[in-house]
Formats: C-alpha cells, structure tokens, sequence
C-alpha cells in the first residue's frame, strides 16, 4: 500500500522539524502509541495497540529515523510483531519546506502486514493505513497549532436541522 498528501501546517518548518524528532510528540501523535522511548540517533522502542476490522493485537517494534537533513526532510522507517496477528512494517517520507502561513508538510508512506492482519484483504488493509497516517498527521497539525476553533469567530448558536436536513425556526 503506498500513499502520498500534502499539507499545510501553522508552524515553521523547524518546528514540525523537531516535532517529528520527540518521542513524547511521537506518543502522543501515533494513533494507539502507549509507549514511544528512545532517540533519533538510536532508534526507538514503541508499542501501539490497535484494532483492525476484527483482529486486535499490541505491536511491539522499533522505529528508525534516517536520510536527516535538518528542517527539510527525513525517512521513517518502523516494524512491530503483534503476536498472532502477524507483523507490521512501513516508512514514510516526509519533507518540509516554508509556505505562506507556517509550511508545507508532505510525504510518501508505504506499509506491508503479514500474519492474519494480511489474510483481512488488501481493501480493509489499505482503508486502515491510510486512517492511520492522516490520523497522525492530523494530530501532529493540532499539537503543533493548537486544537481548531469550530465557531469561526460567529457568535450565533447554530442553526439546529431536522430529521430531513431541513433547518428548524
């Protein structure tokens, strides 16, 4: 399965940059994360519980960081054994560059699972990674800007519809 995006972050590059370095940043970015230990140049150690369609299972695995070049891009690459549910493996590209506003954040993710996870087919597997990576990325956006104001500066209460999308008055 691979997949690219693009996105635009309120953050200057080295900002995000060094988001991407935190293990703390990482833990609480990856979807599932209960344990993120360890450093870019070493490595790190990280369990992710997680559920797919009907499997469950807690990934035990490392993640390594490499191709740095600082506050412009780096490689991710990650592997975790969930017991019988087989294994899991991916890496993403992931560059940033200035933009009006903040930056522009994009990358290029791949992943393989083995084991009863690879026995859900290809759909199911495909619509999980690619949850989970906007999932990680959309929390590295709200950690990085601050959770989004859903009222948009309006004051008014909105306006409540009923069963058939019609609005109430």
């Amino acid at each position: 399965m691979q997949m690219s995006d693009t996105r635009q972050i309120a953050a200057t590059p080295a900002q995000v940059y060094a988001a991407l370095l935190n293990p703390e940043m990482l833990k609480a970015c990856v979807p599932g994360a209960t344990e993120v230990e360890g450093s870019p140049e070493a490595g790190f150690l990280a369990t992710v519980v997680q559920k797919v369609g009907p499997v469950k299972a807690t990934f035990k695995g490392e993640v390594t960081i490499t191709d740095m070049v600082q506050d412009v891009s780096l490689r991710i690459d990650g592997a975790g054994k969930g017991g019988a549910a087989g294994f899991a493996k991916g890496g993403a590209d992931v560059r940033v560059s200035p933009s009006e506003g903040g930056c522009e954040l994009s990358y290029d993710v791949e992943a393989k699972v083995g084991g009863k996870l690879a026995q859900l087919g290809s759909r199911i597997i495909d619509g999980f990674a690619k949850k989970m990576a906007e999932q990680f990325f959309n929390n590295l956006q709200e950690a990085l800007e601050g959770p989004k104001d859903e009222t948009d500066g309006n004051d008014e209460a909105p306006v409540k519809k009923g069963w058939f999308g019609k609005s109430k008055s």
